[in-house]
């Protein structure tokens, strides 16, 4: 170390220190963009699902029911689009869900 100077050894254990805290916020922002890229994809799964609807099948005595894509009175099924929920309600052995009302969705316009 001539005349004060900082020598190549310290100059590069800056260098790594310093690189190591810019590692460390890029990977803390790719940590946070990944997390609301999934928020986003969940948000987007519900919003379609709103959008849709599906039918708890028959059990024993008890009707079918038709309920929205989001009711979570019936989590499994397939979901079916507006015209097959307008024809599930026409059949005599299909009912609407009495908690999340699903043919308000499928009134005429």
């Amino acid at each position: 170390m001539a005349g004060g100077d900082i020598s190549d050894l310290d100059k590069n254990r800056a260098l790594v220190e310093w690189l190591r805290y810019q590692l460390g916020r890029a990977e803390k922002r790719v940590q946070e963009l990944e997390s609301a890229e999934q928020a986003e994809r969940r948000r987007s799964g519900r919003a379609r699902a709103e959008q849709m609807w599906k039918i708890q099948p028959q059990r024993t005595a008890k009707t079918a029911l038709l309920h929205r894509g989001g009711c979570g009175l019936y989590t499994s099924g397939a979901l079916i689009d507006r015209e097959a929920a307008i024809s599930a309600l026409s059949e005599p052995d299909i009912a609407p869900c009495d908690v999340c009302r699903p043919e308000t969705g499928l009134r005429q316009e």
